[in-house]
């Protein structure tokens, strides 16, 4: 069988409980799961779900970055996007700053534009471009908004703070999607855009959702609902509705309330079937598919993973859906093939993954933690494997 280093989730949880001075008897009673469970882990025999390591991170009291190893720095230096934070964390410092008369700005319906193109250049996962253009068009924007205020200037600034968040959180620099988070309030709040503070709301929920603090995501979720009231009923607001709906069914999943569950996936189902696709409200990627997603990553993060396999495989993804989403999918269908033995199909969806969405993929500790439960699970590693494991840093 082959032999895997430590640099997996699973030995980062063993480091931390031995600082901890906890023995796997000890940490597992903190746990809401089984001591053989723990034990598989730790030594790379099982995989370490969001679920398992979110328990894990708080009963250390640690981010559960210091568990995954986020930011993974070594491939990030390799890659070249290493470089690309800092730029970045200087721009969302300018907020408060007032106009630059030292900066030559474009037109303010190119900024707009720009703004909306970022978004879609990081659903489409071209992260490398979306991260090098964002800190001069944030400064940018941020001088104009003040020099200028107005409500689209405002809105695409909002935008921009958003795009800064999903960078940062691609890459694994969560405390800076945090401050991008925070950047993107101020900006939506002077642009008085409910829509707007209602989609920060859900994004902050995730947050939470990643850390394992289930009732503050769903009281967030419940925060974005009350925000997006206030907004007229249009096909904006119902779809920011929606997707509230299924970051609160994810939620709930994790935190096993099932009758939230349905209720979630029953609404936005609502939603979906009265507009349509709106993938382009918000690139939130709204409408019957995203709902279809949802139910099936529900079911796995209940850890009903024949029946999100069942799933898996009725899902047709339409061509509109953005690649991000569509990757996102694959790896989610990638843990459900493994948990259910089905390792070549599991491996086959983290290959298509690696094709559609490669820096997505790569720094995606989802994926890592699957390939390493694959390369732990194979009696002879194939050669593809062998590649993914070394692409990813393991």
């Amino acid at each position: 069988m082959p032999t895997l280093d430590d640099n997996h989730t699973g030995a980062r949880i063993a480091e931390q409980r031995k600082m901890a001075r906890l023995t796997q008897r000890q940490f597992a009673d903190l746990l809401p799961y089984s001591y053989s469970l723990l034990t598989q882990v730790e030594c790379g025999a099982r995989p370490a779900t969001a679920d398992f390591v979110a328990a894990c991170a708080k009963a250390l009291s640690v981010d559960v970055t210091v568990l995954t190893g986020q930011p993974y720095v070594t491939e990030l230096q390799r890659d070249r996007l290493a470089e690309l934070v800092r730029p970045i964390r200087e721009s969302l410092d300018l907020y408060d700053l007032g106009p630059n008369p030292d900066l030559t700005v474009r037109p303010a319906e190119q900024l707009i534009a720009g703004a909306d193109q970022l978004c879609e250049e990081v659903r489409a996962t071209h992260l490398r471009n979306a991260a090098r253009k964002l800190p001069t068009l944030i400064a940018e924007l941020t001088n104009t908004a003040w020099s200028a205020p107005s409500t689209q200037l405002w809105q695409a600034l909002a935008s921009l703070y958003r795009t800064a968040h999903d960078i940062c959180v691609k890459l694994g620099y969560y405390d800076l999607s945090a401050v991008a988070l925070d950047r993107m309030a101020w900006a939506a709040e002077r642009a008085s855009d409910p829509c707007l503070g209602a989609v920060r709301q859900y994004m902050r929920a995730l947050v939470y959702f990643r850390e394992g603090e289930y009732q503050i995501g769903q009281r967030l979720v419940s925060s974005g609902h009350t925000i997006v009231g206030q907004a007229e009923i249009t096909r904006e607001a119902l779809a920011v509705t929606g997707q509230l709906h299924l970051g609160g069914s994810v939620i709930a999943a994790r935190a096993e309330d099932v009758g939230a569950v349905v209720l979630h996936i029953s609404e936005a189902r609502k939603i979906a079937r009265r507009i349509g696709d709106a993938s382009d409200v918000h690139w939130l990627s709204f409408g019957p598919s995203n709902v279809a997603l949802h139910r099936m990553s529900a079911a796995l993060e209940m850890r009903l993973y024949d029946d999100a396999l069942k799933q898996a495989r009725k899902i047709k993804l339409p061509p509109q859906l953005a690649t991000s989403r569509r990757a996102h999918f694959l790896i989610d269908q990638a843990r459900t093939e493994m948990e259910t033995g089905h390792t070549a199909s599991a491996l086959k969806s983290l290959v298509e993954a690696r094709r559609l969405a490669p820096e997505q993929t790569r720094y995606h500790p989802a994926a890592r933690d699957t390939i390493t439960g694959l390369v732990h699970m194979s009696r002879r590693t194939p050669d593809t494997l062998n590649h993914m494991a070394a692409w990813v840093g393991l």
